[in-house]
């Protein structure tokens, strides 16, 4: 049994893996400020003697009850989705510096494997396609969505740095587009806005002319690459993702045929610095980790549709 630290955990990547790490036989202990993640997502491990919830805030405190060894830190602390970290930009800032730093200083007293979860933003609005790890980024440093983006950079940049001067045992993923069961209705994301608005009947919102790609890799498939790299002596960064590309319009349009809905779909203008295309380069991981997603899209559309339908007042 290993004692695994997840920040982030009651969130929706987190609680997956809190689940996935509770379920081979980890003690799993739980950090989360529960600003965008739910006590509702662990209830079910609450009473597990084998999880441990503490509701705090890393950027401001990484504080364990006795002094038990740690063998891993995840750290999945931040908003994850636009409307979730344009709300609190300077939170989401903090938790990209502050808060990851405090983690790692937590695996190096512990010397303990830390895993940072980063993001296919570092990779902005790509002119290389598909994005491999090599690849540095198209990123516009000053945007609305650069207080995710350019914290997630940092976060990388501190890493490396704590591993290169107190040789902490570290990796980094970079997480493409992941959907499935626990996205909050209200998440924003483009799974969980086309699903909610098929479910109640309403038009399904397309930004741009919807042309725009997408590569959406779910849940399960997401855990189990992040926990190989957790498990494994690679440093990264290293992608991990669907490269099964869509256009967003295709997607609206699984959505509504996997649902059933009538919905019809509309246009709007683009948001600012939306990336245009978005696919990973997954050779890494399927040669070093043997790695890969095998969830069919429709398949993974549909167990979220079930979930989603349980949360969702439809008229």
């Amino acid at each position: 049994m290993s004692r695994v630290v997840v920040a982030g955990g009651a969130g929706f990547l987190g609680s997956h893996l809190c689940d996935h790490l509770i379920g081979r036989g980890d003690s799993v202990i739980c950090l989360d400020d529960l600003s965008t993640g739910s006590r509702d997502n662990v209830a079910h491990l609450l009473d597990n003697e084998h999880f441990t919830l503490v509701v705090t805030d890393v950027s401001e405190k990484v504080e364990l009850e006795g002094s038990a060894h740690i063998d891993a830190v995840c750290n999945l602390a931040s908003p994850a989705s636009p409307p979730a970290y344009l709300r609190r930009p300077l939170a989401t800032l903090a938790v990209g510096s502050e808060g990851t730093r405090r983690l790692l200083e937590l695996a190096r007293e512990h010397k303990a494997r830390f895993l940072m979860a980063s993001t296919s933003e570092i990779y902005g609005d790509p002119e290389v396609h598909p994005q491999i790890e090599s690849y540095r980024g198209n990123v516009d440093s000053t945007g609305p969505r650069s207080v995710y983006d350019e914290a997630k950079r940092f976060s990388e940049s501190l890493t490396m740095a704590m591993h290169r001067e107190y040789d902490v045992n570290v990796g980094i993923a970079r997480i493409f587009n992941t959907y499935g069961p626990r996205l909050a209705p209200g998440d924003g994301r483009v799974v969980s806005n086309f699903i909610v608005q098929a479910l109640r009947g309403d038009p399904l919102t397309v930004y741009g002319d919807g042309s725009q790609t997408r590569s959406l890799c779910y849940v399960d498939d997401e855990i189990a690459g992040l926990v190989a790299l957790l498990d494994s002596p690679l440093t990264g960064p290293v992608n991990v993702g669907n490269p099964d590309e869509r256009t967003v319009l295709e997607l609206a349009q699984v959505v509504l045929e996997v649902s059933g809905s009538r919905s019809s779909i509309v246009y709007e203008a683009l948001p600012t610095d939306d990336p245009t295309r978005r696919c990973p380069d997954i050779t890494l991981a399927t040669e070093q980790l043997g790695w890969s997603p095998s969830t069919e899209l429709r398949d993974g559309i549909a167990r979220t549709i079930e979930y989603l339908a349980t949360k969702v007042v439809v008229p």
